[in-house]
């Protein structure tokens, strides 16, 4: 019968190979190609900056008939993408803007946007526009 190598004699093999292991997985590590953002991860990034971008508007926000300033805005327009988010609801930055951040989900009653020396339009107009603008498209003429 073979008698087995004592504890501490297999625990010092196995570091003496954890060199050769590193110097086999580097050509794989230094080739390894940089993360590719999922799909999931790109909308997420887009409506948060465009959750952000309300915020830093310094615009008023129209919901249900009563005005409001951007930072009561963002945060309500946080707690609908939060919201989508639990329920598995949330899509790209173009399905929120679509389904909730140009309207009233309780009332219907699209929202409005009017920020100072420029006419007052609806949400989902302000919110396209910024959208191109994070996206680096030129805005419509």
């Amino acid at each position: 019968m073979r008698s087995r190598p004592a504890p501490r004699a297999r625990g010092a093999r196995a570091l003496a190979a954890l060199p050769w292991l590193l110097v086999a997985c580097l050509p794989a590590m230094v080739h390894a190609q940089p993360a590719v953002p999922t799909p999931a991860a790109v909308a997420d990034s887009e409506v948060r900056a465009l959750i952000a971008a309300i915020g830093q508007s310094g615009c008023r926000f129209q919901r249900n008939g009563h005005w409001h300033d951007a930072a009561r805005a963002q945060a309500h327009l946080q707690r609908k993408y939060d919201y989508a988010r639990r329920r598995q609801l949330a899509g790209d930055a173009e399905t929120f803007i679509d389904q909730a951040a140009t309207r009233s989900s309780f009332s219907g009653r699209p929202y409005r946007v009017a920020c100072p020396g420029q006419p007052e339009v609806d949400a989902g107009d302000w919110l396209r526009a910024r959208l191109d603008s994070l996206r680096g498209r030129p805005a419509p003429r």
